[in-house]
């Protein structure tokens, strides 16, 4: 299957403009698992980070202590697609809409809900 090439649309806080970074994961959406919902998530938090720092050190995302959602992509038409989603993520520095995405809305929306705990019960100190 083909790697999954999306654009990373960012916006920083008290910024007006957006910086777009082009992305690429090498599993197609529609054969993703948890593991590359993870790896996604992570590779969106590390480009709004170099976005806010472009000439700091490439320093490693966390999945937490963000807003998410999937949604519907919306052709430049501004008709939304049923077969296409974005994933928007807001964070303290600021926001970011990753995408289009091949792969159902209801599908993705679980897998992030999945990744993102574990992710949260991996970070736990006992």
């Amino acid at each position: 299957m083909p790697a999954t090439d999306f654009d990373i649309e960012i916006v920083l806080r008290e910024s007006d403009r957006a910086v777009t970074e082009r992305a690429s994961h090498p599993v197609a959406a529609a054969a993703w698992d948890d593991a590359d919902v993870r790896d996604v998530l992570k590779m969106i938090l590390e480009a709004i980070d170099r976005a806010k720092h472009p000439n700091g050190p490439e320093r490693p995302a966390s999945l937490r202590g963000f807003s998410w959602i999937v949604e519907p992509f919306e052709s430049a038409q501004g008709k939304p697609s049923n077969r296409q989603v974005v994933i928007a993520i807001e964070i303290p520095m600021g926001a970011a809409v990753a995408g289009p995405f091949d792969i159902a809305q209801d599908r993705l929306t679980a897998m992030i809900g999945r990744a993102i705990a574990h992710s949260a019960a991996s970070d736990r100190v006992h």
